[in-house]
């Protein structure tokens, strides 16, 4: 009878030590692919992809900075800056590069040159993007896609909007000021850059974009 317990616990042991290497297995298996995933992800393939949303915390945070006298500050002055380029871009601030092509239209801010950190920038993604949700548009998408990009993460952050389309009475499409991206890309948490661009349809199907300046005093007003 001593025996036959015995030889009960044994194999009640070794089940226990079967299933805990399986599990030490299939943990360790996770491990791996976890970081062939990451090595392999690019911006077209991340190994985050998800939708953004903001914490009590950082909504709490963003209305506080909305409301702050540095965020003034800054709409009044990129508004300038924008004036400065329209006369004569080679004095506009370094920290700044506007786009000015037939097909888009925006501005791209260096963090690193305009000293800016990760959260204010965060929050002047998401003001911008409330901004242009008092016109007549719409949200496409909002995500967040993480991947390696040379040994480090790269995060960017994006709001895409499009505008609600209508039919005009020559039958064409309004486009607003086109389809509307704004992105914030960091690596390893230190902001990069933050670009608003304005994209444009250059098709009979379409009525011409309205002009962005309007779109800036909007953004900045």
């Amino acid at each position: 009878m001593k025996q036959s317990n015995n030889e009960a616990i044994k194999q009640s042991n070794h089940e226990t030590m079967k299933q805990y290497n399986n599990i030490t297995m299939q943990i360790w298996s996770y491990i791996k692919n976890l970081f062939r995933d990451v090595e392999e992800s690019s911006h077209v393939r991340p190994y985050i992809h998800e939708t953004i949303e903001r914490g009590m915390s950082e909504l709490e945070g963003y209305e506080m900075w909305k409301s702050d006298l540095a965020r003034h500050r800054f709409m009044n002055s990129l508004g300038d800056e924008y004036a400065t380029h329209r006369i004569d871009p080679s004095k506009v601030d370094r920290s700044l590069d506007f786009l000015d092509t037939p097909s888009m239209k925006g501005f791209v801010i260096h963090a690193s040159i305009g000293g800016y950190e990760l959260k204010e920038l965060r929050h002047l993604l998401d003001y911008l993007k409330e901004r242009v949700l008092t016109i007549d548009y719409k949200i496409y998408v909002s995500d967040r896609r993480i991947y390696n990009r040379n040994g480090k993460n790269e995060m960017v952050e994006r709001h895409y909007l499009k505008p609600k389309a209508k039919l005009t009475e020559n039958e064409q499409i309004t486009q607003e000021y086109g389809n509307i991206r704004i992105e914030l890309k960091c690596q390893n948490d230190v902001p990069i850059n933050l670009k608003f661009s304005a994209t444009g349809y250059h098709d009979r199907l379409f009525e011409e974009a309205e002009d962005f300046r309007v779109l800036m005093s909007i953004l900045t007003g």
